[in-house]
């Protein structure tokens, strides 16, 4: 008899759906094709155990089972609920007509209990697409397919409670979950606030310029600073998300198995803060079966890299491109996958090794030429991608024991969002472009345009400070932010005055 279950594959962070066929007849083998991986191969030995321990078997005949197409690679152990429901209902242990009706995924422990799988929200996004009743998987899943409406998610504790539903009377009773009202509810709960911070005023106002031109900063400052304290608190300053981009992360997540049982849905932007040991396909995504990394997991959100010179170089080096097309492309021979990747940067490093270089009441211990040879291990192309250089000094005695609370996250998100409006205006022409931070050379000539009092001062700070030709587009970005942040048309001197501050690290000087 054969019969057909349906399954799911993910490939980057959609999903396609698997047919799985089972066929019983005369004979005793066990055979499995449709490209399987060693997990599924396994899965005979599960399912066998799973079905003796509550009261099933699996039939002594033979048994083949294909998993079509059989051009897509089929990974790890969420099929064994699939096939196992496939083989119940060919061998006529249960009811088959319903089977069919609804997309079936779970890994089966050896007592038939359900296991929790990866990637179910693209799996019932897709389910629901091709117009699925449902899908049954295990319950710790529940709660994120239930994100999906319009398709019912019947979420399941063991392999028994799968198979009452099928001959009944005990039915699973469906997972409801009003995603528009949990993400109203949750968006923007953060743990941690702007008023926290006492003092640093400067380092606030420019996280506040950052977040609102999307602009990518680097922190220079000695250990105890706060800069740590500082980023961490930048997604709580960003624009708040809308439901789409909710989704949209929330979907990276699930293919990484990073999603929170209880609520499912990712409401407030991400902050991945990798340690500096981590590997280049750990940070931009890959491995024998591509998995998204953290430059994805941050998409919508913020990218933490604490102690940049740590990093390996060429752990920085491949971050150059994702950051310019938004997206990472993972390729393999038969293969390719695309994972989001729109973060906003921000990096952290001492000044010197011994972290007191420029430091008000320490001196640096550091032997001539060090500060340098520690700053070249951040390559110029990299740098170039960072708009906003600024010291952060440590906080005196008596702003840390002000009693005064500072200016909350709320009160500077407005006027971001006031900012990012602004911009999503001035670029709604434009493809892809979204803030300030993205402009190109061609936009940055037509909104950056300056009178001559503010080119003047721009061309003495250029001189005297000793900056870069690579700062120069960047003081025009930056200082187009600022502008904005003041709803002012064009471009003043102030406003000039304000972006030059914020290349420390292009100052010929800097470094001795």
């Amino acid at each position: 008899m054969l019969i057909k279950t349906y399954g799911s594959a993910v490939q980057g962070v959609d999903a396609n759906t698997i047919t799985i066929e089972v066929n019983i007849d005369k004979g005793i083998t066990w055979s499995l094709v449709g490209l399987p991986d060693s997990a599924v191969k396994e899965s005979q030995q599960r399912i066998d155990a799973a079905l003796s321990n509550t009261g099933y078997k699996i039939p002594g005949k033979k048994i083949t089972i294909n998993m079509a197409p059989a051009d897509i690679r089929k990974e790890g152990s969420a099929y064994d609920l699939t096939i196992a429901m496939g083989i119940l209902a060919a061998s006529g242990q249960i009811t088959s007509e319903r089977v069919g009706e609804y997309v079936i995924m779970g890994e089966l422990a050896l007592d038939g209990a359900l296991r929790p799988v990866k990637g179910i929200l693209p799996i019932a996004i897709q389910a629901r697409k091709e117009q699925f009743k449902g899908i049954i998987l295990p319950k710790q899943n529940a709660m994120e397919a239930a994100i999906v409406s319009g398709l019912q998610i019947l979420g399941a504790s063991n392999i028994s409670e799968v198979i009452a539903h099928f001959e009944g009377p005990e039915m699973i009773e469906p997972t409801v979950f009003d995603t528009r009202m949990a993400f109203n509810n949750a968006v923007d709960a953060f743990e941690v606030d702007f008023s926290d911070v006492k003092g640093q005023e400067n380092i606030k106002r420019a996280l506040e310029i950052a977040a609102a031109g999307g602009h990518n900063v680097i922190l220079i400052g000695p250990p105890g600073a706060g800069k740590t304290m500082l980023a961490k608190r930048l997604p709580t300053i960003l624009p708040s998300m809308n439901l789409n981009e909710a989704l949209e992360t929330t979907k990276i997540h699930s293919v990484a198995g990073k999603t929170n049982e209880g609520t499912g849905l990712i409401t407030v932007r991400p902050f991945r803060s990798p340690h500096h040991t981590i590997s280049d396909v750990a940070l931009v995504g890959g491995g024998g079966y591509p998995q998204p990394g953290e430059i994805s997991l941050a998409h919508n959100g913020v990218l933490f890299l604490d102690e940049l010179p740590e990093f390996k170089r060429t752990v920085l080096e491949v971050m150059r491109q994702p950051m310019e097309e938004r997206k990472v492309t993972i390729s393999r021979a038969r293969f390719s996958v695309d994972y989001p990747a729109a973060f906003m940067l921000v990096a952290s490093m001492n000044p010197c090794p011994c972290g007191f270089y420029n430091h008000p009441e320490k001196d640096c211990v550091c032997p001539p030429g060090v500060v340098q040879k520690y700053l070249n291990k951040i390559s110029g192309p990299l740098l170039d991608r960072i708009d906003i250089h600024i010291e952060v000094t440590p906080v005196h005695f008596e702003e840390l024991s002000d009693k005064r609370l500072s200016e909350a996250s709320a009160a500077v998100r407005e006027r971001v969002m006031t900012s990012r409006h602004v911009q999503e205006k001035r670029f709604e022409s434009a493809e892809n472009i979204h803030c300030n931070a993205q402009m190109s050379k061609q936009m940055i000539t037509a909104h950056c345009t300056l009178d001559d009092t503010s080119q003047g001062l721009l061309k003495k700070a250029m001189e005297r400070l000793g900056l870069s030709a690579r700062a120069y587009d960047r003081i025009l970005k930056v200082a187009r932010t600022i502008a904005d942040l003041d709803a002012s048309q064009s471009i003043g001197t102030e406003h000039i005055a304000e972006a030059i501050q914020f290349r420390s690290l292009d100052r010929n000087d800097w470094a001795g």
